[in-house]
């Protein structure tokens, strides 16, 4: 199957249809690099447009990693009956100041007081934006309707 490239003409509807289909996803798998390989877990990031937020706590293994390596992977997969496929390749930033936790924390779509009661400034709170390389949208696994978008 061939895939269709994304033009800067289709970009913010292309990534307003991946934000869509990864919201449906709820959950995606993320990878890292570790030191001694590959690591991958299951999280739950939002789309902003056209970067990727996820929260974490600044000594997780994950920001450690994406910390040493910040190139990471991130798949989403839609159940039937479209099996809506979504990948990202990007680079992860780990932000601790105030301001840009303050507006990760708003662009997060569900309630992050679960895990951090002090809000947005808690210390134990990192936000982490993916400013994608790469994203792949398709249906099928791959198959059917695949969209392309490269910085």
């Amino acid at each position: 199957m061939s895939e269709i490239e994304v033009t800067a003409a289709d970009k913010d509807a292309f990534f307003a249809d991946v934000g869509k289909a990864s919201a449906e996803a709820i959950w995606c798998a993320w990878a890292t690099q570790s030191k001694t390989g590959p690591r991958v877990r299951m999280v739950h990031p939002t789309w902003e447009d056209d970067v990727l937020w996820l929260a974490t706590s600044p000594d997780s293994p994950k920001a450690k990693q994406m910390g040493n390596a910040p190139e990471v992977d991130i798949q989403w997969q839609v159940s039937p009956p479209n099996f809506i496929h979504i990948m990202c390749r990007g680079t992860a930033e780990l932000f601790m100041d105030d301001e840009t936790k303050a507006h990760a924390w708003d662009a997060l779509d569900y309630d992050l007081k679960d895990f951090w009661p002090a809000g947005p400034s808690d210390p134990g709170f990192v936000a982490i934006k993916v400013t994608p390389t790469r994203v792949e949208l398709s249906e099928m696994f791959g198959g059917v309707n695949k969209r392309v978008w490269r910085a």
